[in-house]
């Protein structure tokens, strides 16, 4: 699908309306890609996350991008994995699923996906491939207003992942 695009490199430097903020839920920065965002965004971030309340893992909120090439960040916090049990791909399936909408709400017709709780969140690489590009595949289905999604892949291993698991979906 020429929607999705796969892509090694540093989300916080994407040219996209949108990227997506793989957030803790006080929206207040942290580590990994959170870090990395608040940074090149700068204060102004941080100062508008502070208006938002937090957020509950897999819902999603929006900001402006501030000093970003993006226009805005939307940010979801993801599931901390706890084996698989408690609910764990669900919320990470509400979280691909929140930004889309938002994403649609707001005009945004490119956004830009890190691989959210698979970092110090540890939710297995391969599921969370798995269900990322299967509710991105599902959404643009249904979903004209979105022209391009990114799946930025921070290392080599997890481009691999992502385009195998891509290829496997759409051969369907």
């Amino acid at each position: 699908m020429e929607r999705v695009s796969i892509v090694k490199g540093d989300i916080v430097r994407m040219k996209t309306d949108a990227i997506v903020n793989a957030a803790n839920t006080s929206l207040l920065g942290g580590g990994g890609v959170d870090g990395a965002i608040h940074r090149a965004a700068g204060k102004d971030l941080l100062a508008e996350c502070i208006t938002l309340n937090g957020c509950k893992t897999g819902e999603a909120k929006i900001t402006k991008g501030y000093k970003l090439n993006a226009k805005y960040v939307i940010h979801t916090p993801g599931p901390i994995w706890r084996g698989g049990d408690r609910g764990e791909g669900e919320l990470l399936k509400n979280c691909y699923r929140n930004c889309l909408k938002l994403a649609v709400e707001n005009g945004i017709e490119t956004i830009a996906f890190p691989s959210i709780s698979t970092g110090v969140y540890r939710f297995p690489k391969d599921l969370a491939a798995e269900i990322a590009l299967n509710e991105i595949l599902t959404f643009l289905k249904d979903n004209e207003s979105i022209s391009l999604v990114k799946l930025v892949c921070f290392d080599e291993d997890m481009l691999k992942l992502y385009k195998e698991t891509f290829e496997k979906l759409t051969k369907k």
